[in-house]
């Protein structure tokens, strides 16, 4: 049974996906509301984006504030394998999409 994911960040790259999932993953450009975006630094030395600085988000309460990204379809295991990839900075939640897509899951501050 597949899953969606929005993704804001490093999800949505073709090389992490590749490495994460061992395969492409398309997207289809949508929002999630009640979020405002945010950068944070990585402190894991582990981190397998290669990079110090990502995006987070912060839950607002407030409708009209949007973060755009993609939603992924993805199966059961890849949700797993993305929950490892997330350092506990983050947390993975449930969002409206703006586009009546019902809701999907999305990695938010913790």
């Amino acid at each position: 049974m597949s899953e969606r994911l929005f993704s804001y960040g490093t999800l949505r790259d073709a090389a992490i996906q590749r490495r994460l999932f061992g395969r492409l993953i398309a997207g289809v450009p949508d929002a999630v509301m009640g979020y405002r975006l945010a950068k944070i630094t990585i402190a894991d030395p582990d981190s397998s984006s290669g990079r110090a600085e990502h995006l987070i988000i912060d839950p607002t309460g407030d409708l009209e504030d949007i973060v755009e990204g993609h939603v992924l379809e993805v199966m059961a295991e890849d949700l797993r394998i993305a929950d490892v990839y997330e350092t506990d900075v983050y947390k993975r939640v449930r969002a409206p999409l703006r586009s009546g897509r019902g809701e999907c899951w999305v990695y938010v501050r913790a």
